[in-house]
């Protein structure tokens, strides 16, 4: 996925002034407005800038600072809930001063923020307490600003012109802020107050509370994004906005299956990322779909949606349906150059912004990645045999159909048997999930010259065809499943004679487009093991050099090898370690019986989500080599929370249990368990309408597996 560097003459470069590492940002989501605070609960432009409050696409509110008496106050904590529900921070004030009087000292004053989005809006209610002896007289401001400025002018686009900033139009309890932009669309903040205040202006809001011993004071404020002034939109009481938060968690608590262990680290790391792919689910028409990440990513992206959908596919097989019918929804049906689209390809991203609209940015639908395609007809495949939901597979076949056609007539551009890409001109360079413009490369490190067919997409395309043909024999398609099975066996003999090199003892990276291999050790090759394409032999040597010293980092493998020339522990694709990569890659070691190399994979990552702050991963971190009683090295632009990195933990669970689904029964494989878990609950793992609580129990190698609850027709087969 393109994530620090879009590279269009560097138009689409995340600049990185300062790292975020430092500035402890919170984040909160719902639907398709998010908001980046600073642990105060401020908004401040400051390190990279990105903190403020968005909406589809355009920050809405770019600062928001709150004084008491013209003194920022003191933090005393601030954390987010367990299930990201609301924001809360605590504050006291520091000494107010008149001249050399001191009247009041600080500690006073306690401050409760509390915060959440729902609808469009941020809801705040700010509580004081005056805990001094003495009755206290406070004046608080708040001073707010907004930039209306599109999501990659953040990231750093230069634009050469911009809409019009329109009159603040002001009144005694709120203020609204609106912007014409190129679009012709006009955008409005509106920032709102329940209790009377003493001053406001288009920058500042003041209140004078006088507070009594012991005396608790509330109100609230609540700011609204308006996508476009000619649609009207009433936030709804902050109570009952917050029930509708609750409501909506529920469902989801109640719709997925969820797992405890015997470790509470790996409890922290399971909860927190369980509640993170659920707030970045946003409800499209065709049903929920996971967004690929904050800031930069919170929108729908075809490659991130289907491998978070993959990953949570055993927890919840709601995502990937709904993820499907998106997919299949916005399939291109026609050419658009621009757009990168032909028939049949699954989307890349979309984009709402006021720059995806006037054209400025070519992200509007952009169709270029040449790996969703195929991912797209291997999750159908795989949500099919986890539901059995046959009509709905019979409702997307012929999108599935689509997807074929494109891999055969447009992905394999010279026909010679392999899908590739070349470059666009206002598009990416790079098309596969490494898309950096340098991360595709021969091992003098000289960047290839497309087209390029990238090794993992062989794979993909593999996999693709053995879905697509399990899926066509379902529908009764007997002849069309036979032929897609030869086609994916015929390709997987050419792909072993043509990408393996037994030079670098790896499948190489890609084919250039003279067909000269880039012999360069990679991360992409271990997908080959999640789809299946390579021989066993094959699969221990990938396994044994992905655990040498210059290629496992002790946290996770690397995207490439330290004895590559373009090795960068610092870059974004070229010598990181990204969570998801190392799923998909453990999950494919199962997939070969060599689960121990696995477990590694699984404790690395696990170690490392307890050195990052509210057991999140990231998106990706630096590839360093582990230090002793030292965390993983932080990447200072690495979106969190992120959906894939999110999944992470459901994937490697899943392939070290071997667990698989078929009609009606609940299959472990070989089922293993690290030493640092000792016991695993798993409990309302649904299949159709049946459900199940299951007891997993580590004895040395061995898992035992007890049923605790079982409704429903539903069986439980262990195969050791």
């Amino acid at each position: 996925m393109e994530r620090e560097i879009i590279c269009v003459d560097n138009k689409y470069y995340i600049l990185a002034t300062s790292s975020r590492i430092d500035e402890r940002n919170r984040t909160l989501k719902h639907e398709e407005t998010f908001a980046i605070f600073n642990a105060y609960g401020e908004i401040e432009p400051i390190g990279l800038g990105e903190q403020g409050l968005y909406h589809r696409g355009t920050r809405h509110l770019s600062r928001y600072e709150m004084h008491i008496c013209k003194t920022r106050p003191l933090l005393l904590s601030s954390t987010i809930k367990e299930d990201n529900s609301l924001f809360t921070v605590d504050l006291t004030n520091a000494d107010i001063l008149s001249g050399d009087t001191l009247l009041v000292p600080k500690g006073s004053v306690h401050i409760l923020r509390s915060k959440f989005l729902f609808a469009e809006t941020c809801y705040e209610r700010i509580q004081l307490e005056n805990f001094a002896p003495f009755a206290v007289e406070l004046e608080l401001s708040f001073l707010f600003e907004a930039d209306f400025a599109d999501i990659f002018e953040v990231r750093g686009a230069r634009r050469k012109q911009k809409g019009t900033y329109l009159p603040a139009d002001i009144t005694k309890d709120r203020v609204v802020f609106s912007y014409k932009g190129l679009d012709g669309i006009t955008r409005q903040t509106v920032i709102s107050f329940s209790t009377p205040l003493k001053r406001l202006s288009a920058q500042q809001a003041v209140f004078r509370f006088k507070l009594n011993p012991k005396e608790r004071r509330a109100f609230y404020i609540t700011i609204c994004c308006i996508a476009n002034a000619e649609k009207a939109v009433t936030p709804a009481p902050y109570k009952r906005a917050f029930f509708e938060i609750r409501h909506k968690l529920k469902h989801w608590e109640d719709k997925t299956c969820r797992v405890y262990t015997s470790n509470e680290q790996f409890n922290q790391w399971l909860q927190r990322s369980l509640a993170d792919i659920v707030m970045l689910i946003t409800h499209t028409p065709y049903g929920p779909y996971p967004y690929a990440g904050i800031p930069w990513f919170n929108t729908l992206f075809g490659r991130d949606g289907i491998i978070t959908a993959l990953e949570c596919l055993w927890i919840n097989p709601e995502i990937a349906k709904g993820t499907l019918a998106c997919l299949a929804a916005t399939q291109a049906k026609e050419f658009d150059a621009a757009q990168d689209a032909q028939p049949g390809k699954i989307i890349h991203e979309v984009r709402e912004g006021e720059m995806a609209a006037t054209g400025e940015i070519p992200f509007a639908r952009y169709y270029g990645s040449v790996d969703a395609t195929p991912l797209f007809i291997i999750l159908a495949g795989k949500y099919y045999d986890r539901t059995g939901d046959q009509a709905f597979i019979e409702e997307i076949w012929p999108n599935l159909m689509l997807a074929l056609e494109w891999i055969d007539k447009y992905g394999d551009l010279d026909e010679d048997g392999f899908v590739e890409y070349t470059a666009s001109k206002r598009g990416l360079i790079n098309k596969g999930w490494r898309d950096s413009h340098d991360s595709v490369f021969h091992a003098d490190g000289t960047l290839a010259k497309g087209p390029i067919a990238l090794v993992e997409v062989q794979g993909y395309v593999y996999a693709a065809k053995q879905e697509a043909a399990k899926l066509a024999e379902v529908l009764g398609k007997k002849d069309l499943a036979t032929r897609l099975r030869q086609e994916a066996e015929k390709l997987k003999e050419q792909f072993e004679r043509t990408f393996w090199c037994e030079e670098i003892s790896c499948y190489g990276l890609a084919l250039d487009g003279e067909k000269q291999l880039c012999k360069v050790r990679s991360s992409n090759a271990g997908h080959l093991l999640f789809s299946g394409i390579i021989r066993p032999e094959r699969a221990l040597k990938l396994a044994k050099l992905f655990f040498k010293h210059h290629f496992f980092s002790g946290w996770g493998i690397r995207t490439i090898s330290s004895l590559e020339v373009r090795y960068n522990p610092l870059s974004y694709h070229n010598g990181s370690v990204w969570p998801h990569d190392n799923a998909l890659i453990a999950y494919g070691l199962c997939r070969y019986g060599l689960k121990r190399y696995a477990l590694k994979i699984m404790q690395g990552l696990f170690e490392a989500s307890t050195f990052f702050e509210l057991h999140r991963l990231p998106e990706l971190f630096c590839g360093f080599a582990r230090r002793p009683h030292e965390g993983p090295t932080h990447y200072p632009v690495a979106c969190h929370p992120q959906a894939w990195a999110a999944g992470t933990v459901f994937l490697l669970l899943q392939g070290c249990l071997g667990l698989g689904f078929k009609k009606n029964e609940i299959r472990f494989y070989h089922p293993i368990l690290p030493d640092f878990l000792d016991a695993i609950w798993i409990k309302n793992l649904r299949m159709s309408e049946a459900r199940v609580d299951l007891y997993l129990k580590r004895y040395e190698d061995d898992v035992v597996i007890n049923v605790l609850r079982k409704e429903g027709e539903i069986k439980i087969i262990v195969e050791k």
